[in-house]
């Protein structure tokens, strides 16, 4: 047998990473995912909120007004009208790690970039990088290379004063990158929420605010808000909120006009001083899960020395600051609702109705659970897997499930599946359009209560069983509805399994095309014609109608980990999810069928 093959660890094995080494090594650390740009959070948008943050601090602290961004291709521009870097120091400013003004007090009171960190990290993790200083009738310029110094220059300059950023990428970081306009513009939009009479200026669309966060409620409510939103403000702490007839509750939460997508300190303060300030108002003691079901609300502080839990800052960390916050923010919410009484009715109707429905729901449930133990103590229509996927943990990502119509399609994948990650979960038909229906719905539908318990999201998602959730239907027109259906049902009542990415749809072949030498599988009709062109005469063509006319030997092919095709189903833009499910698949008939001929493209050789 032979000996096992040690490493020794002696002093040549130690090293020491430069700060721009470190950061393009060790990337994450620094701005998050990497990605290509099709998540909102991808490092590229990091790198450009990293340049607009010096902006906004300026603007914070009263210099300049404007703020000028481009992007063309992967050429990023952007230029503030602040003070400038001081000339002596702008190339330590974009190059040397702990090296800004952000630690002075004096300087920046409420700044977001504390760690200087931020150009000095745009600048190592791009091909090229540009920055140019104005102060005072003379400019400094300096140009690097993936983050290595190649020019410098100074003169004097008419320009007024500010700094101006030019970068572009490394695709070797994020690779196949793309920016997405939708994702830029909603960044923007938090930016001019959060500071009034800012003025930025996106490829030539002006974004500004003048009613901060009651604007972004009144934004994002549309249609949906019960009443007027609430909306409080003094020097370092701002919010809104209102309530929606959505079943979940979301929030928006900045500091120091950074927005923190996963919250901390003071969101966690904002709900608790929510409920407080209502209850007080209304001298009772509402449950905190009716008090917030349907709500909308956003928040903002400033704060001198925030703690993130990363670079990214995506979520606060100060403790300390937290009784007093619930304090203040109980305290005005119910100055709110003694001052405006005929909203703080609605307010208050809302919960009582919430409340009353679920204690309703309650009833629901016991009587589902009753049925569904004196049916069987399995889930017939689930196949199940051996692995269960873990949210805390992050354990077993691999796992599936696929959620199909009709036992013949769900036949094939139960005969080539992988039984350790992969389950099947079949549906008998059509499902419920659960577009109008309250949630008491989803427990007197057997196959929809069914398929909840299968997915363990009753309550919600944190003990989600399977890391994909997978919609295998037929590419017919009843398997579009189908797969319509079962988005439908998600987005209304699960919006977050969708948000976080674990909603696909399966790409199956429409095709085969094959002779005696080589089959070919096509997914598309270009794909088709494609084939014929490679194999020639006597190609034979097979057309898919349905999963079931595939066979398992074909069909592990298209289930497997290196074959698997899979199309996610995410949320863009800043449409109301709600607001588009219900114009698709509620009972709006007359209108979305005037939509439809108004729309309706004839390819030519149809007409």
């Amino acid at each position: 047998m032979a000996a096992k093959k040690t490493h020794e660890y002696t002093e040549d094995k130690i090293k020491t990473l430069s700060s721009l080494e470190h950061i393009r090594l060790r990337t994450g650390m620094y701005i998050g995912r990497t990605g290509n740009g099709a998540h909102y959070d991808d490092g590229i948008y990091i790198l450009v909120k990293e340049v607009i943050d010096n902006g906004i601090d300026e603007f914070i602290m009263g210099h300049g007004d404007r703020i000028n961004v481009s992007i063309e291709d992967d050429m990023v521009t952007i230029r503030d009208f602040g003070r400038g870097i001081p000339l002596g120091k702008v190339i330590d400013c974009v190059s040397k790690i702990n090296t800004g003004a952000k630690y002075n007090d004096d300087v920046f009171q409420f700044s977001v970039g504390l760690n200087g960190v931020g150009t000095k990290a745009v600048n190592a993790l791009s091909t090229y990088f540009l920055v140019r200083s104005h102060r005072d009738g003379e400019y400094m310029e300096a140009e690097f290379e993936l983050g290595e110094l190649v020019r410098e220059e100074s003169g004097k300059t008419d320009e007024p004063n500010g700094t101006f950023v030019a970068f572009s990428p490394d695709p070797e970081i994020f690779k196949k990158f793309k920016f997405n306009p939708d994702h830029l513009a909603r960044r923007l939009r938090f930016y001019a929420y959060l500071n009034a009479k800012l003025k930025i200026w996106f490829n030539g669309e002006l974004f500004q605010c003048k009613g901060g966060l009651l604007d972004l409620i009144r934004d994002e409510s549309h249609y949906e808000k019960i009443y007027p939103p609430f909306h409080y403000a003094d020097n370092t702490l701002e919010f809104a909120f209102t309530h929606t007839n959505r079943f979940s509750e979301e929030y928006f939460s900045f500091v120091n006009g950074q927005y923190t997508s996963d919250g901390g300190t003071h969101l966690s303060a904002f709900r608790e001083g929510l409920l407080r300030g209502i209850n007080d108002y209304s001298a009772k003691k509402f449950d905190g899960d009716d008090v917030r079901e349907g709500i909308l609300g956003a928040v903002a502080i400033r704060l001198k020395e925030p703690i993130f839990e990363s670079q990214t800052k995506n979520k606060l960390g100060n403790s300390e600051i937290r009784s007093d916050l619930v304090a203040r923010i109980s305290q005005a919410v119910a100055d709110s609702l003694h001052r405006n009484t005929e909203e703080a009715k609605k307010l208050i109707t809302k919960i009582e109705e919430t409340q009353k429905l679920r204690k309703e729901l309650n009833s629901v449930k016991k009587l589902a659970r009753e049925r569904s133990k004196s049916v069987s103590i399995r889930i017939p229509q689930l196949k199940d897997c051996k692995n269960h996927f873990s949210r805390e943990k992050q354990k077993h990502l691999e796992t599936q499930i696929f959620i199909t119509e009709g036992q013949s399609a769900a036949g094939s994948l139960v005969s080539c599946r992988d039984a350790n990650n992969q389950a099947i979960f079949t549906l008998k038909g059509k499902p419920l359009n659960v577009c109008d229906l309250k949630r008491d719905a989803l427990y007197k539908n057997v196959e929809i209560y069914n398929l909840m318990r299968s997915l363990d999201i009753e309550e919600n998602i944190d003990n989600l069983r399977y890391n994909q959730v997978i919609l295998a239907t037929d590419a017919d027109v009843d398997g579009l509805h189908i797969r319509n259906l079962m988005i439908t049902f998600f987005l209304r009542f699960f919006k977050s399994l969708v948000e976080e990415g674990h909603l696909k749809i399966l790409e199956t072949p429409l095709f085969r095309v094959r002779n005696k030498k080589e089959t070919i599988y096509c997914y598309s009709e270009e794909e088709r014609i494609k084939a014929l062109e490679k194999i020639g005469r006597g190609a034979e063509i097979t057309r898919f109608k349905g999963l079931g006319e595939i066979s398992p030997g074909e069909f592990k092919d298209f289930i497997s980990e290196k074959g698997i095709r899979l199309t996610p189903v995410s949320i863009e833009g800043d449409h109301s999810v709600s607001e588009v499910v219900s114009f698709y698949m509620g009972k709006n008939t007359p209108e979305r069928r005037e939509y439809i001929m108004e729309n309706l493209v004839l390819e030519a050789a149809m007409l």
